[in-house]
Parts: C-alpha cells; sequence; structure tokens
C-alpha cells in the first residue's frame, strides 16, 4: 500500500436527527496514487436540504482534490456555489478534510466544524495552525508528519451538542469529546471500533433520539501487515509442496490455514502435527486446531462462510455497533480470522486450491458451501471494499 510501511485506517458512523430519513452530514473517502482523504461535510439545518448541500459539498471538494486544485480555489468554488445563508449569516455547509501522503506528510482544513481531535502516544496532542482567510470566509489550516499510531477523530457539531437540554445543560464541549475519544483509543484497535464507540456515547446522551445529524469520522495510522491464508488442496496433488512453500514463503506475515484437509497438507509439507483443540466452544462452527508455525488453523468452508457474512457486516454503517466488535472477540474460527483480517490486515494473499471436495457436492447442502473458489473470491472484494490490497493465487 504505502512506501512508508504505514496502513491507513479511515471509517465513520453517523446518526440521523431524529424524524429525518437522511443525514445532514456527509463523509467522502477517496485514494489517489500517493495520499487518502477524508472529507466531512455538515449541510445546515437536517433532512434532504442538508444531505443535499453537504453531499455537493464534499463531491466538490473531493473532485477538486484530486485533480490538484489548490485549497484557496477549492473554498472559493464552494463560496460561489453555496452562498451565505442570508437570516443566520451562516456559510450553508461546513467542512474538514484531512490528507495523509504515503510518505507520511499530512495535511488538515476545518471550515467552521468542530477542531479535530488528535491523539498521539496515548495522548491528545495540538497541531500548529494556520489561519487565514479566503473567499471571505476563515480557514484553519494544519500541515504535519504522521506517525504509526496515531488517531485523528473528526466531528459534527451533532455530537458537541449531544445531550443539551436532556441529560446535560450546554451538550458535550468539545473537551468531553476529545476526552471520550481518547479512552475509546486506548481501548480499540480499528477506524471503525473508535468511530463506534464516540457515536454511541452521543446517541446514549441523546436518549437514543439524535436532536442533530451527528457524523463521526476516524482516520488511524498502523503498520502495513500482510497476511497469507491458504484454503483448499491443489488441484493436482504434485502441487501441494510447491503451494504450502509458497504460503510459508514470507516470514514475516500472518499465516492463517483454512480447511482440514489443507491443514493436513501444510502439517505433512512442514513435517508437523495437527493438534485439534481441547477448549472447543459448542455452536455452528467447527473448533480450531493448531500446527507450529502457523498462526490460525481453523475448518474451511462453513468458517469461511461465517467469515464472509462478518466482513459483510463490517462494510454496512447502520450495523455497527458495539454488539459487533463483541461478536468479534468470541472464541470460535469464523470470529478469530475476520478479526485478523479487520484489525491486522493492510495486504491479504489468499492461496486457493481449485480440488473438488466431494463432501461439499451434495445439492441439499447451503448453495455457499459448494462454491469455495466464489467464497474466497467475494471476501477477497469485500477486503478490497475494505480499502486491503488483494492478491489471489490458484493452484
Amino acid at each position: 500500500m504505502t512506501d512508508s510501511g504505514i496502513k491507513i485506517d479511515i471509517a465513520y458512523k453517523s446518526l440521523n436527527k431524529k424524524g429525518e430519513e437522511l443525514c445532514g452530514d456527509k463523509v467522502e473517502i477517496l485514494h489517489t496514487a500517493h495520499s487518502h482523504i477524508m472529507i466531512l461535510a455538515d449541510g445546515m439545518g437536517s433532512g434532504v436540504k442538508a444531505n443535499i448541500l453537504a453531499t455537493m459539498t464534499s463531491k466538490i471538494l473531493g473532485t477538486m482534490f484530486l485533480r490538484g486544485i489548490t485549497l484557496d480555489r477549492c473554498v472559493e468554488t464552494i463560496a460561489e456555489t453555496l452562498p451565505v445563508c442570508r437570516v443566520r449569516q451562516m456559510a450553508y455547509s461546513t467542512f474538514s478534510i484531512l490528507e495523509v501522503y504515503d510518505n507520511g506528510a499530512a495535511y488538515l482544513v476545518e471550515f467552521d466544524n468542530p477542531g479535530c481531535v488528535f491523539i498521539r502516544a496515548g495522548k491528545k496532542m495540538d497541531i500548529p495552525r494556520n489561519t487565514r482567510t479566503i473567499a471571505g470566509r476563515e480557514i484553519n489550516e494544519y500541515h504535519f508528519t504522521v506517525q504509526k499510531g496515531d488517531a485523528f477523530v473528526i466531528v459534527s457539531d451533532g455530537a458537541i451538542n449531544a445531550g443539551t437540554g436532556e441529560l446535560l445543560n450546554f451538550g458535550w464541549t468539545w473537551k468531553d469529546v476529545a476526552d471520550f475519544a481518547l479512552r475509546a483509543y486506548n481501548r480499540t484497535t480499528t477506524a471503525m471500533h473508535l468511530a463506534a464507540e464516540v457515536s454511541q456515547a452521543c446517541n446514549d446522551l441523546y436518549q437514543d433520539k439524535p436532536g442533530d445529524d451527528t457524523t463521526v469520522a476516524v482516520m488511524r495510522i498502523g503498520e502495513k501487515k500482510l497476511v497469507n491464508l491458504m484454503t483448499g488442496p491443489a488441484a493436482r496433488k504434485e502441487d501441494d509442496v510447491r503451494m504450502v512453500k509458497e504460503f510459508m514463503e514470507n516470514e514475516s506475515a500472518i499465516k492463517c490455514v483454512c480447511g482440514g484437509t489443507s491443514a493436513n497438507i501444510v502439517a505433512r509439507v512442514l513435517g508437523k502435527k495437527v493438534d485439534v483443540s481441547v477448549d472447543y466452544v459448542p455452536g455452528d462452527i467447527p473448533p480450531i486446531s493448531y500446527i507450529d508455525g502457523i498462526d490460525l488453523v481453523t475448518e474451511g468452508v462453513v468458517t469461511l462462510n461465517r467469515v464472509l457474512k462478518l466482513l459483510e457486516k463490517y462494510t454496512k454503517d447502520d450495523e455497527i455497533d458495539e454488539n459487533f466488535f463483541i461478536e468479534l472477540e468470541d472464541p470460535n474460527g469464523a470470529s478469530m480470522v475476520a478479526k485478523v483480517l479487520i484489525d491486522r490486515c493492510t495486504d491479504l494473499h489468499l492461496f486457493v486450491g481449485q480440488a473438488v471436495n466431494e463432501a461439499y457436492q451434495n445439492p441439499e447442502l447451503p448453495f455457499e458451501l459448494g462454491v469455495r473458489k466464489k467464497l474466497v473470491e467475494r471476501i477477497g472484494e469485500v477486503m478490497e471494499k475494505l480499502g486491503k490490497t488483494v492478491e489471489i493465487t490458484y493452484y
């Protein structure tokens, strides 16, 4: 992914204002050849009007940034396209833009949104800022360099209004949001988990009835990590050794083997033995096993089918809550594989054997069980949707 060895993990969670079908906040996530961009736009008001304004703002900014157009021109375009409200004398849409380059250089722009929460080494940090006026608008600009472990939390003003008039007299302050985000950072590992925790706290303060559109957008800077996942025996038995050797080639990769036959092949080639876990928790997912030198050994298609469902759920903003992350900690093979792919993987190499397993050709079995190849390909597609680099090698 990046030459500097860093991974960029981006996610967001939004709450619609009570009674509104559309959110007045919009997050745009973009990737260029050398950078990663996160834009949060907050349209004035709520509902359809706010959604249109926020969408226009984020799309215009994203398109112009991708074309390398200067910030001055971007802001001028927004000012010309979305004029100031005559009654409130406020912009029709506020925004924040965070761009991080592959070499670690970063650029943050804020226009009337709450300030970005910057966390480094487990502490809140201040970023030296430059305030200037563009097209009559006051803009905050920040130039800095990211480090592994950094996190950036950008919120719409719904977050700092949470609880107003209900549980709190004046709502959360920016400091309250920042303090909570710091605590959540220290107990989470992904951008989505951090965004979900802060979003849930806002929703709790609103007593499940948000008084304003509320969005939490997070970018975390981590370390690149390759995951090698092997499943299925090779179509030709003589290719088993080559498949295992190529699977084991990268010593630093996290290695997962999914499938009983696959596990036996790996053990035979490596001269190891397969030990089935004695700590099996009864359920619909078969038990895991152990092979010396392999990080995770599970059953095959039943487990991978559940892995796919977890990954697909992870891509759906409205299905991510604390219960999902609790499920991800379940002591079964599917949750373990999904957690590795979500929390630790930036690059995924799938080693897929194409031998036909007759046990899965029974037409009475679920359709997914007979289509290992399609199942693995779908996992690859979802992982790419999550911003991971995916390579598939067939044998």
